[in-house]
């Protein structure tokens, strides 16, 4: 296991983390105590000290389990949170207040998961996911209060659009408050569309990026295609993607090609494309490992360092490819070079830029 600087910050956290949505059974599915305990402890044993989690996994036993299990070592994880949405699956007007991305979500979301890590403080607080309603200058301000408090050390945004996190880490820095380290957000390779403005904005500003659903909820294993029925996509619990394209459906050929010649599972070929695909960016990118088994976890390990064949990789790349979309595809253009450069584009020694 390597480690990774954590944005703007001088914290070393381990190259991937393991992901608790999988911890507990709160959700009617998952790992029980003994093998989340098991998780945890194959995790730490491999170098592993980045643990990602929210108050609403597996209904608050996520977070109980996680304080648990590091309580003789608390110093020596990095222990991340969410807050949005409540720690239950259940909903109505007395939840209303309790949740969304205000000051008041902020303070009752952060002292209850306090509360069930029995820890003073979070090591990473992200804002789940956009409300649709809440100002940024308030999630600021509640971040903030947060890290004087010290009940947090440092802060991130999960799920939002790129333009709202730039105009958030911009607004921090020229009030001089605590600046915006980290995004997180889904990657994999039926989800490629992050590449076209998060991970720019990201390198940009030097935010480590966190990717969740590497494996698309599952599907990229190929469990549901050998007619597997237990998981996420007959039980619920974050988002799915299912073989519902003929775009997915090609991926999903060449993956278990792949596979296939290689001698590994789909899911280490899908893993090894994300670290491939991720490793030379100018940021911190660190995948989010989940499982709900130890075996699971050991076939996800290991495949962080499967190297895949060039034209594997290549393969991979052209069947995932996705359109750059506007402005992308306008200003790459050979045109709008020439009209920027008065026809002298070849002539100009132009730096690596981490934005097109």
């Amino acid at each position: 296991m390597r480690y990774k600087i954590l944005g703007n910050t001088g914290l070393r956290v381990s190259e991937v983390a393991l992901g608790s949505g999988t911890l507990g059974t709160g959700w009617g599915w998952g790992a029980d105590r003994t093998e989340s305990k098991r998780l945890f402890e194959l995790f730490a044993q491999a170098g592993g000290n980045f643990i990602d989690s929210a108050g609403g996994y597996q209904n608050g036993l996520a977070e109980q389990f996680i304080g648990e299990f590091i309580r003789a070592e608390r110093a020596s994880f990095v222990v991340t949170t969410k807050y949005t949405g409540p720690p239950t699956t259940e909903s109505g007007a007395n939840l209303i207040a309790a949740t969304g991305n205000s000051r008041k979500s902020l303070i009752h979301a952060l002292e209850a998961t306090l509360r069930r890590l029995g820890s003073d403080y979070v090591d990473m607080l992200y804002v789940h996911f956009a409300d649709q309603l809440t100002p940024t200058e308030e999630i600021l301000r509640g971040l903030e209060d947060a890290v004087r408090a010290g009940k947090a050390l440092f802060i991130g945004f999960s799920d939002f659009p790129a333009w709202r996190v730039a105009r958030a880490a911009t607004i921090a820095q020229l009030r001089g408050s605590t600046p915006v380290s980290a995004i997180q957000v889904e990657y994999s390779l039926l989800e490629r569309s992050t590449e076209r403005e998060l991970l720019p904005m990201a390198e940009a500003l030097g935010l480590t990026v966190t990717l969740w659903a590497i494996l698309g909820g599952g599907v990229l294993s190929g469990k549901y295609r050998q007619g597997a029925t237990e998981g996420r996509l007959s039980r619920g619990g974050g988002r799915i993607l299912t073989e519902s394209s003929p775009r997915h459906t090609r991926i999903l050929d060449g993956l278990e090609a792949v596979a296939r010649t290689m001698g590994v599972t789909p899911a280490q070929v899908a893993i090894a494309w994300v670290r491939a695909t991720t490793q030379h960016r100018s940021t911190s990118v660190i995948p989010i490992l989940g499982a709900r088994t130890t075996v699971q976890l050991q076939d996800n390990l290991a495949a962080w360092s499967l190297q895949l064949p060039t034209e594997h990789l290549n393969l991979l790349n052209e069947l995932s490819a996705i359109e750059a979309g506007f402005p992308h595809e306008l200003l790459n253009s050979e045109m709008a070079r020439q009209l920027a450069s008065a026809g002298r584009w070849d002539q100009i020694d132009r730096p690596q830029l981490p934005v097109a």
